[in-house]
């Protein structure tokens, strides 16, 4: 009698479980597209952002030097207007003794000139005070770009010197499938399945637990950056029983395991950690040789620097 209901309550857990792998697996899938669609995004603004800009400084420049050059040309008509009522002063004091009708209309040629150079020397003092700003305006925006581009370089410098500090703290595991490399701005840190885990399996091995430590010990020292963990296989169908359900639950599994693993270091910020697993949809290599497949089965650790003070700039520059 025990036996008979000790059966359903297996067929029940069992399907709590692979409800709760679904779920999971749907959640993490959702966070890895949502994350790759806002560094797409920002990667896309940043390029847009500094595309706009230099584009702005050049049309600002541009508009600089159309209006020096139209203050250039006020001032020699300026310089002109006032030569020939230096001449018309000259003429009018020679012949102000000799008739009242020369006196009264060099007197209004005077008055006109006055009045003529009364302007010229407004349309002057706009033509500078607008000539002023916009010069103002450039140096503001080429400062803000400045320090744009001094941020970003700083951001780079410090990826490096962070992939440098991952490299020396995993030197010891160097030619037994991990490598570490800095593109686009980001650090790789792929590790081949064979020195994490088993055929099949999500349990980290002893070396492989010894590398995610060493790996810990720096990501701990900056907690400025995104960890992403992803979990890859080769296209070789899983064909197990049990918890597992395909090669993306595993691909899932492992790169949790992984976050499990980095968490047990107290000094990262949970926040800061994501897995997502990825299946077999994203090799490196051929999945038609049995070493093309090996680098297919790995762990991929993605460092990205936070963007919040390039965003804020961005702002400003906009």
């Amino acid at each position: 009698m025990k036996k008979i209901l000790f059966l359903p309550f297996l067929s029940s857990l069992f399907l709590l479980s692979s409800c709760v792998s679904s779920k999971v697996h749907k959640e993490l899938e959702g966070r890895y597209a949502n994350m790759e669609q806002e560094n797409r995004e920002l990667s896309e603004d940043l390029q847009q952002l500094r595309e706009k800009s230099k584009s702005d400084y050049l049309a600002l420049q541009n508009e600089y030097e159309r209006l020096q050059a139209g203050r250039d040309q006020l001032q020699r008509e300026y310089d002109n207007t006032f030569e020939s009522y230096e001449k018309l002063k000259s003429s009018y004091d020679a012949l102000e003794a000799n008739s009242s009708s020369a006196l009264a209309e060099n007197s209004r040629r005077n008055r006109q000139l006055l009045a003529e150079l009364e302007e010229k020397e407004k349309a002057l003092a706009t033509e500078q005070a607008r000539l002023e700003k916009l010069q103002r305006d450039l140096m503001a925006r080429s400062k803000r770009v400045d320090e744009l581009e001094s941020v970003i370089a700083a951001k780079d410098e410090k990826m490096n010197a962070l992939k440098n500090a991952i490299s020396r703290a995993l030197v010891n595991f160097e030619g037994k499938g991990l490598t570490v490399e800095q593109r686009d701005g980001k650090v790789y840190v792929s590790m081949e399945n064979k020195l994490l885990f088993n055929s099949g399996s999500w349990a980290v091995g002893a070396e492989g637990r010894r590398a995610v430590n060493q790996l810990a010990s720096v990501l701990a020292q900056n907690p400025d950056i995104a960890v992403l963990i992803e979990g890859h296989t080769d296209n070789v169908p899983y064909n197990g029983s049990g918890q597992l359900t395909d090669n993306w639950d595993l691909s899932t599994k492992r790169a949790t395991a992984i976050v499990q693993l980095l968490r047990e270091n107290a000094r990262i910020e949970p926040q800061n950690l994501t897995a997502a697993g990825r299946g077999e949809y994203a090799p490196v290599a051929t999945n038609e040789t049995a070493e093309g497949r090996a680098k297919n089965r790995r762990i991929e650790v993605i460092l990205t620097p936070k963007l919040d003070e390039i965003n804020k700039l961005l702002q400003e520059i906009e």
